[in-house]
């Protein structure tokens, strides 16, 4: 049996109106309703939905944190150095009508959002010195950045998690210029750090050399003492023995004198009457 083709059609028709009334939202998306381009309402609930065919259309924007990966833009630092800085932000559509009322696409709202980050980036770089940038402050910056990016953001039905620098490089036409200067810098800090041990190693080397003069003047005035000493017992010593007995005294220390002066070999041409001889002569 044949079937008739009007039959056929009005099934078609009933089926395209059908699959054109229904619209699906998975548990990753928001949609919202629009009838001839107006707001009818928001389904953020995933499941199976229903709308008037033709009338009425579904847009839909995601739920997921979304990566803005920007392309490197220069940024001019406090002391007006040049820098090329890589970021990435970490964002997501928190109020999906405002966006859809104001951006409409999710690449209008890229766009809109690396113009707002690099106005950010622009403004709080300027305020730090490229030393900083390099070495300190980027997670002060980048905290700073993120919180005004969002703020800016809101007004946009957007929500900006986090804006992170990931490189911050120099422009190869600028690189050598402050290489050199930091390696000036490190110079000249080398070179004050050399002068100010010079000078603590003169100051040590003049310590020591004083120490060392006063102990050497004590050790000769201690020397000078103890002789004194000895010399002042020696003399009382001799001067005992001269008041005890003078002329054995006088005869000892002759004796003495001929032993050092009368050695073998030694010729000495004195007169008779000279009293070196006295007790010589005597003994004669």
């Amino acid at each position: 049996m044949k079937m008739k083709p009007i039959p056929i059609i009005i099934l078609v028709v009933v089926v395209l109106i059908l699959s054109g009334s229904m619209f699906t939202v998975n548990m990753k998306q928001n949609a919202i309703v629009l009838q001839f381009q107006e707001y009818k309402k928001t389904v953020t609930e995933p499941g199976l939905y229903f709308k008037i065919p033709l009338f009425q259309e579904v847009r839909y924007f995601t739920k997921m944190l979304l990566v803005l990966d920007a392309p490197p833009a220069d940024v001019i630092t406090k002391d007006k150095q040049t820098m090329l800085i890589d970021n990435y932000t970490m964002w997501r559509i928190s109020d999906p009508l405002l966006f859809l009322q104001t951006l409409q696409t999710e690449s209008a709202g890229v766009a809109r959002l690396d113009d707002i980050i690099k106005s950010e980036l622009r403004v709080e770089l300027g305020t730090h010195d490229l030393i900083d940038v390099v070495t300190k402050t980027r997670e002060e910056i980048t905290a700073k950045v993120t919180n005004e990016t969002n703020i800016k953001a809101q007004q946009y039905g957007i929500e900006v998690l986090d804006v992170r620098i990931k490189r911050a490089d120099l422009p190869e036409e600028n690189a050598q210029k402050v290489f050199g200067r930091m390696r000036a810098e490190r110079e000249r800090i080398a070179k004050k750090h050399r002068s100010e041990g010079a000078e603590e190693a003169t100051k040590i080397r003049a310590e020591t050399d004083k120490e060392k003069v006063i102990l050497i003047a004590e050790a000769y005035r201690k020397e000078q003492e103890i002789r004194g000493n000895g010399d002042a017992r020696a003399t009382k010593i001799y001067a005992d023995a001269y008041n005890r007995d003078r002329e054995f005294y006088a005869f000892m220390r002759s004796m003495q004198a001929y032993k050092n002066s009368l050695k073998t070999g030694t010729t000495i041409l004195l007169s008779e009457k000279s009293d070196f001889l006295k007790y010589l002569n005597k003994s004669r």
